[in-house]
């Protein structure tokens, strides 16, 4: 047993004696390195000077410009139809409605800008309105993305800008310096995605609607193309350590502009409506939702004003009409006989 131990002892000190000549051979060769100075490392600061904070260039201060212009472009348009496309069809199985509302916009030429305001259960949101836009719409689009999530890391910020042409905004309060530059963006004929709830629903219902959209089409006169997406909740939903597989339905709405001397607020609300009412459509069809809209019974997108077990109750049975309730996994069920 002695004799094991000691034999342990000696690999060990062997071990130590060749980490400590890598490591002084390491040494040499960086010293000359430390010994470098200017351009080649930060300059010196004389001892007593205070120094202006560093700019910060994370957040709603990232640098996107670089992603719209023509090199970028061409790399997303290829991520665009590959990986992404192959990616959805794959765990989203989408289908499209309601393209057609958009055709007398499609038939402007040149195509005019536009803001789309969808519901937001998932990341999968993203690419799979991505992936199912009209082309002529694809090819100029940007996405607003929650600055403190998307552009918290220079990787995370530089991909997201090059994949998905997403730009930084804050999610409570869109600043003086991003609001010029949206409107900037759609002066030049860019189409928006702004998702009105701000960010991913907490427990699969939605969220109340927050302005941003109804502000930017009132100060630059675009309309606001309402959109509905179902099924991406139950697919990858907020709280899910992986993708489930299953099958989404996106509905595009009619667009609406705002109204002479209608302010943010009640725009605002029209757009939440009309999203809400093609949630409906979603589970129902077009004549049913229209009926209930203009009699104000369109389910709330924001659920039962329940406690959290009957709402989650009331989500299981809200699902189960829709989208996510048509999985690819289904259950076995026995054959009707009669």
């Amino acid at each position: 047993m002695s004799d094991k131990r000691t034999a342990s002892v000696a690999q060990l000190r062997k071990v130590a004696k060749v980490g400590d000549a890598a490591s002084s051979a390491l040494q040499t060769v960086l010293r000359p390195a430390r010994n470098l100075g200017f351009p080649y490392r930060r300059p010196s600061r004389p001892k007593g000077v205070v120094m202006p904070p560093e700019k910060n260039t994370l957040g709603s201060d990232f640098e996107t410009a670089w992603a719209r212009k023509a090199p970028a472009r061409v790399a997303r348009s290829m991520i665009t139809r590959g990986p992404m496309t192959a990616m959805v069809k794959a765990i989203a199985s989408p289908e499209v409605e309601g393209v057609d509302r958009l055709h007398d916009l499609l038939e402007q030429d040149p195509l005019p800008a536009v803001i789309f305001a969808p519901n937001h259960h998932s990341h999968v949101d993203t690419p799979l309105l991505i992936s199912v836009m009209p082309p002529a719409f694809r090819k100029k689009l940007v996405i607003a993305a929650a600055a403190d999530y998307f552009f918290d890391k220079r990787v995370k910020g530089t991909l997201s800008a090059l994949a998905l042409n997403a730009f930084p905004i804050e999610r409570e309060v869109t600043t003086r310096k991003s609001s010029d530059e949206l409107r900037r963006l759609i002066d030049t004929g860019w189409s928006l995605v702004i998702y009105p709830e701000g960010g991913r629903s907490p427990d699969g219902w939605g969220q109340e609607f927050k302005g941003g959209a109804a502000y930017l089409a009132g100060r630059t006169g675009v309309p606001v193309v309402p959109v509905f997406i179902d099924g991406t909740g139950s697919i990858y939903g907020k709280g899910m350590k992986r993708p489930k597989p299953g099958a989404t339905k996106v509905v595009f709405g009619s667009p609406l502009w705002p109204e002479d001397g209608e302010n943010t607020r009640r725009f605002n609300a029209r757009i939440e409506a009309a999203v809400t009412a093609l949630g409906d459509e979603a589970l129902t069809d077009f004549w049913t939702a229209r009926k209930n809209a203009a009699a104000g019974a369109n389910p709330k997108l924001t659920g039962p004003e329940y406690n959290s077990w009957r709402r989650q109750w009331a989500l299981a049975e809200h699902r189960k009409l829709g989208k996510a309730g048509q999985r690819r996994r289904q259950r076995r069920r026995w054959p009707d006989l009669g």
